[in-house]
């Protein structure tokens, strides 16, 4: 299956055209009024509301200059975003709005309503998905973690700067070449990836949900997740002890934990199969930690790749 893009946008061209003309009159009557020159450029910027991390750092990367909103703050686990009066004002009068649709974040779906004159993107429309498994109770219709699959994170990528484009055609160049140089990087990472993981003991993970089918199918690992696509689901003592002979049959060293969810349910696996906990992130979300550290994407895979060589034996 090609690569599909869908940007979708509710907007009409000459109001957009009217409200752009009338904001060049106002910075200038701002600018006559003896308004400060940086109050003018936070006006023109382009307005862009991403509703977690993965969008945001794109749209933080490819928009230069554009100001970036992330719904999701800091340590908060998206999948339980619940959105404030002040995000859905945000919402509606942004000029460009990233999303994970497929019932990833309900509440931004919902809101996406308020939203007359923007460029919508829904990420899952620019990549190719996978079903979500057999059973899932969360509503979700295909598996939303397609940013931990680098290939696919870079066809988001090239989506953002269509978007940003489309609201914005005079620095549609701008865009285009940083682009170019994020994906850049996570070509380098991809490969990293493939080299990595290309010789190793075990490729098998057990981890604390099913964040990570893209990536293992990325990189020929098998994912067996202890709860489903969402990370609050809990399995019973029946799975539990399936996945303790599991881990013992095939030898599996560790059980990997997450840094947003409690890893009670981990450490109990681990420690009946006599195996440790590692923490892989699924990258919904930075920690206050991470952003301090000034971690960001391609850091924080690269960790994971580490964390998956140790875990696997990894030549």
């Amino acid at each position: 299956m090609g690569t599909i893009l869908i940007v979708s946008w509710h907007r009409d061209r000459g109001l957009r055209t009217r409200a752009r003309t009338f904001g060049l009159a106002a910075v200038a009557l701002c600018l006559l009024a003896g308004c400060s020159a940086s109050m003018a450029s936070d006006d023109a910027a382009v307005q862009v509301v991403a509703s977690f991390y993965p969008l945001a750092e794109a749209a933080s990367l490819v928009g230069g200059n554009a100001a970036v909103e992330n719904l999701t703050p800091p340590g908060v686990e998206p999948h339980d975003l619940e959105l404030a009066p002040d995000d859905i004002e945000t919402i509606a009068t942004a000029d460009v709005i990233l999303y994970l649709g497929g019932g990833f974040q309900p509440a931004v779906e919902d809101a996406i309503g308020e939203a007359d004159d923007a460029v919508i993107l829904d990420a899952l429309e620019a990549v190719d998905t996978r079903a979500a498994p057999p059973g899932e109770e969360e509503g979700l219709a295909v598996d939303p973690h397609v940013w931990l699959d680098p290939a696919r994170y870079e066809e988001i990528v090239r989506a953002v700067a269509d978007a940003l484009s489309e609201a914005d055609p005079a620095n549609e160049a701008s865009y285009d070449a940083n682009a170019e140089a994020f994906v850049g990087q996570i070509d380098r990472l991809d490969e990293d990836f493939r080299t990595g993981l290309s010789s190793c003991e075990r490729s098998t993970i057990v981890t604390s949900h099913e964040a990570f089918g893209y990536l293992a199918e990325a990189y020929g690992l098998k994912q067996v997740a202890i709860a489903g696509l969402s990370p609050e689901s809990e399995p019973d003592a029946r799975r539990l002890a399936e996945l303790e002979d599991l881990v013992q049959r095939e030898g599996i060293t560790t059980i990997f934990a997450e840094e947003l969810v409690s890893p009670k349910v981990a450490e109990t696996l681990a420690d009946e199969a006599g195996v440790t906990v590692e923490v892989l992130d699924p990258l919904e979300s930075l920690t206050d930690g991470q952003e301090r550290a000034g971690d960001d994407y391609v850091s924080v895979m690269r960790k994971n790749l580490e964390t998956l060589r140790g875990a696997l034996g990894c030549d």
